[in-house]
């Protein structure tokens, strides 16, 4: 009987097989994910975002206050249940029961922390701490049975949720996003429902508006089915594509692109002349706002997105516009009224504006990085100072500000109302784009970016980076002092209390999270990050905690922002793209020195 010789492969494959099934899923790092899944949906009704959430319906008798807590279980059962990324000389991680059972274990995890959490708040008085952890709190938790009645509830419910999140992972990949797109739009539709109610009833189709939503609110069982539907058609048409609508427009010649961008600009243009009219007036105060918050994104977006110059005093440049066209146009004006219209006093706005850009970026023309980011906030604390105190009072007003700022006028039509606020603020915004579209491809443009790439090298090329940073910080205060002197004439008065820390800081989430350096982008996240809370009023007590971890997920999961520019996504995918390209050259040398003929296996003919 012949006996078989142990090689060192076959002593290796059962230890790479055992590696294999380890890579598989590891329930180890499920439990820690459900522990902390656990402490997740304990700090949410903690800081009272449940119980604030509870009275806005998505669907049905779902609100969003239960939404949350079943979210919480899903997205950590998803990571839970998520295969490891493919090693180098590993089969890819195999998908099955092992990822069900992975979110599940998580699921079960995050429902026993809660359960304790209840257990511990339902035994113990914890509101001279936590104020929101009442008993009513306990009762929406736990269905209104009790601690002991609802923990078997919770349970289900949360093992149910993570085991659904790890079997996202099992679904085939054609499917998978058609799928999860739908549950974001039927959610979507049921948090906008103020948006879009009024924007079918303001085109004609109130009917529709009635079919999707009922009257105590949420979507009704029929308008969640036909919004699932429909968009899960949709995506499933997409899935079936082999090329996206970015690349078959960038494969079209220059003059067919050119021919397609001007039809979608001639629809931009009618679509944004209709809107404030179709959504009336609370919608029309809403996209105001944005379009405010938009002008100064789109001149920070130069300042940050082009240069890389981090300016967190960027409201001071907002203060100066607001300021300037309050004392030029208002007949309370404390020292000089000369009684302007708007648009007499917006070259002075512009002049005060640049001199604000010039004597903020001389000091720091040799500063970089966060030295640079502490300096302008400086700048910008001062300006707020400035306007507040009483050696400027005459001039600026002090703590009682400047009233009586007139609304923009046309000729003999006053723009009073939200709708016609509006067509203002885009005549200013579509400014403002085109400024920032028209320096990002001319030869300034191209040194903002070779600076904000390496400013040493971009000096040594010929570069001169005093007058780039200088020309930077002009162009964006003038931009956000077209906010600031819209923003006073739509308030009617101007008070330093407007322009703190917190207006510099929103501004930048809203490039980052939109995408720096990029147009579309800068608009998303205006929509997004200003729009959203005030159609959502739940939202603005945790404005701030929703942005952090936006910033935080962003930052690790899509750091170029929801729409980048290309070159800014490059800029930031190159590590990858480099090891991509070393990985081909490896393999093709490996290939040219592979022999013609395929050797023989090292364990043929060894038994």
């Amino acid at each position: 009987m012949a006996r078989t010789l142990r090689t060192p492969a076959r002593e290796a494959a059962p230890a790479v097989e055992r590696e294999q099934q380890r890579r598989d899923i590891d329930l180890r790092r499920a439990v820690r994910w459900g522990l902390i899944s656990g402490a997740t949906a304990a700090y949410l009704p903690a800081v009272g975002m449940v119980g604030s959430f509870a009275g806005r319906r998505i669907a049905g008798m779902v609100t969003l206050g239960y939404l949350l807590m079943v979210l919480v279980p899903l997205t950590y059962g998803y990571v839970a249940g998520k295969p490891p990324p493919q090693l180098e000389g590993y089969a890819p991680a195999r998908r099955g029961p092992r990822n069900v059972v992975a979110g599940l274990v998580t699921g079960v995890a995050t429902a026993l922390v809660l359960t304790v959490f209840l257990a511990v708040v339902d035994a113990l008085d914890l509101r001279r701490m936590l104020i929101n952890l009442s008993p009513q709190m306990v009762d929406l938790l736990t269905f209104g049975r009790g601690v002991t009645g609802g923990s078997a509830l919770l349970l289900a419910g949360s093992a149910v949720a993570g085991a659904a999140g790890g079997a996202v992972h099992v679904v085939p990949q054609r499917w998978r996003r058609p799928l999860l797109a739908t549950l974001m739009w039927v959610v979507t539709f049921g948090l906008l429902r103020d948006l879009i109610g009024p924007l079918l009833r303001g085109t004609g189709l109130g009917a529709a508006a009635d079919l999707l939503y009922t009257r105590g609110g949420g979507l009704s069982g029929w308008g969640a089915a036909i919004v699932a539907a429909s968009f899960f058609a949709f995506y499933a048409a997409i899935e079936t594509r082999r090329t996206t609508v970015r690349e078959r427009f960038d494969a079209m010649p220059a003059g067919q692109r050119r021919t397609y961008g001007a039809v979608a600009l001639a629809v931009g243009v009618v679509v944004v002349g209709l809107l404030p009219q179709v959504l009336g007036p609370f919608l029309s105060e809403i996209l105001d706002l944005v379009g405010i918050y938009l002008l100064m994104a789109l001149g920070l977006n130069i300042v940050v997105g082009y240069a890389g110059l981090l300016d967190l005093g960027y409201v001071a440049f907002f203060a100066v516009g607001a300021y300037t066209a309050a004392v030029l146009t208002s007949p309370a004006s404390p020292r000089w009224s000369p009684g302007l219209t708007i648009w007499l006093a917006l070259p002075f706005v512009v002049l005060a504006a640049a001199m604000a850009g010039i004597i903020v970026g001389t000091p720091v023309l040799r500063m970089r990085g966060d030295y640079l980011a502490i300096v302008t906030l400086g700048f910008g604390e001062i300006a707020r100072i400035l306007f507040l105190s009483d050696w400027l009072n005459p001039v600026f007003g002090g703590a009682q500000g400047i009233t009586r700022v007139p609304p923009v006028s046309v000729g003999p039509i006053v723009l009073r109302t939200p709708p016609q606020f509006f067509y203002a603020i885009a005549f200013f915004a579509i400014i403002a784009a085109y400024v920032s579209w028209a320096l990002r491809e001319s030869r300034i443009g191209r040194a903002w970016m070779a600076m904000r790439e390496d400013e040493s090298v971009a000096e040594v090329l010929g570069i001169n980076i005093a007058s780039a940073k200088l020309s930077a910080f002009i162009v964006g205060a003038v931009l956000a002092s077209f906010g600031g002197a819209l923003f006073a004439s739509k308030i009617g008065s101007v008070f330093p209390h407007s322009f703190n820390i917190v207006v510099s800081i929103i501004v930048l989430v809203i490039i980052i999270v939109g995408g720096m350096g990029s147009l579309p982008g800068v608009a998303v996240g205006a929509l997004v990050l200003v729009g959203a809370p005030q159609l959502l009023r739940e939202f603005e007590a945790y404005q701030f905690l929703l942005y952090g971890a936006l910033l935080i997920f962003m930052m690790v999961h899509r750091p170029e922002g929801l729409i980048p520019s290309k070159r800014r996504a490059r800029e930031l995918h190159q590590d990858e793209l480099m090891q991509d390209a070393w990985i081909s050259r490896q393999q093709e040398h490996e290939e040219r020195e592979a022999p013609a003929s395929p050797e023989r296996s090292p364990d043929a003919g060894l038994t």
